[in-house]
């Protein structure tokens, strides 16, 4: 099972968190989040990072040449889409060499027919827990809404994941069944926003790894 952490921003604690080896880890290049890199992310930084590590660029409704110009600055390997962009937005972005993962968020209204357009033009969906904004919520979704996805396309989990959740991922039928590519931790191991305890993503990482 694979771990991607969202919301870095600072150069030391970037380092620090490249050094565990995870196998994804988000910048936010949405201006009204907390974690917005803003002009503090050095894509020197970003470009001494292990190689097997994949760096993924969060976005929300933003201009597809303003995504285009972040993702070949710091040579990021996905771009992340939390807002409203359509099915011929992420083909755009498709067909620029560019992959994508597609954020929607989970609620019991939630209709997975929403999604199926979107099958041929993203590379992955990300499923969060619904908020009255773009960014995550800190909580979690009930995964029991997930039976309802034909897990076509590998999802990443996000939602208010926290150290305790490793072995709850391995215990749980319902995400046995799961097409899962990656879980998605952010604000359950901050210090502060956009400020990662190390430590703890260790042992998260050592137990899920453990777990599967």
């Amino acid at each position: 099972m694979k771990i991607k952490v969202c919301g870095m921003k600072h150069k030391d604690n970037i380092q620090q968190l490249g050094a565990l080896l995870p196998d994804y880890m988000g910048f936010i290049f949405y201006k009204k989040s907390s974690r917005f890199v803003g002009n503090s992310l050095s894509e020197f930084v970003l470009k001494e990072l292990p190689k097997s590590i994949k760096k993924v660029g969060i976005f929300v409704n933003e201009t597809l040449e303003y995504v285009q110009n972040n993702v070949e600055k710091y040579h990021l390997d996905f771009a992340q889409l939390h807002g409203n962009e359509s099915v011929d937005y992420c083909r755009d972005l498709k067909q620029k060499g560019i992959k994508v993962i597609k954020a929607f968020q989970m609620d019991t209204d939630f209709d997975f027919k929403e999604i199926s357009s979107y099958k041929e033009v993203v590379n992955y969906f990300l499923f969060d827990t619904k908020s009255s904004g773009y960014g995550g919520s800190g909580e979690k979704f009930n995964w029991e809404l997930l039976q309802q996805y034909d897990n076509e396309i590998p999802i990443f989990l996000s939602g208010g994941i926290s150290l305790e959740d490793a072995s709850v991922i391995k215990n749980n039928p319902i995400l046995k069944n799961i097409n899962i590519e990656c879980i998605d931790i952010n604000s359950r191991f901050e210090t502060a926003p956009a400020m990662k305890n190390i430590s703890l993503i260790s042992e998260f990482k050592k137990q899920l790894q453990n777990e599967f």
